[in-house]
């Protein structure tokens, strides 16, 4: 486990310190957003590396998880700690789940990408709810 990966569940972990003590979110609201977006994250990040040994036309693939790395990463640490922008990030991680999961799908015959694609439509359902 990375230092980034650490430090992204001790954040989690904190969140959820806060909602046990019910200073934050309800405990339904709780980490499950920022857990999702970490096992995205880490399942495009995995994607990527699949798609480049793979090469031919992967392009739109890896570019669509690598972006979705990045927001769900940033979404994992701001729901974290229940940042003002939670709903707002999470909003645009949802979209970037959705994209992520259409582009990879198409890629059936890759273990890597049915992973993603499935984990992304998770995640996205998952930051779907925080938004609200």
């Amino acid at each position: 486990m990375n230092r980034r990966t650490v430090l992204s569940l001790v954040a989690c972990l904190l969140g959820l310190a806060g909602t046990v003590v019910g200073q934050n979110k309800e405990p339904s609201d709780g980490p499950g957003c920022c857990m999702r977006c970490q096992a995205c994250q880490s399942a495009c990040q995995a994607c990527v590396a699949e798609c480049l040994k793979e090469g031919g036309d992967r392009k739109a693939c890896i570019l669509a998880c690598l972006d979705c790395a990045d927001i769900c990463e940033a979404c994992a640490k701001i729901d974290a700690r229940h940042g003002p922008s939670s709903a707002a990030i999470a909003t645009v991680c949802a979209a970037a789940c959705e994209r992520c999961a259409t582009e990879c799908a198409k890629h059936k015959d890759d273990a890597a990408c049915t992973k993603c694609a499935e984990l992304c439509r998770e995640c996205s359902q998952m930051c779907r709810q925080v938004a609200r």
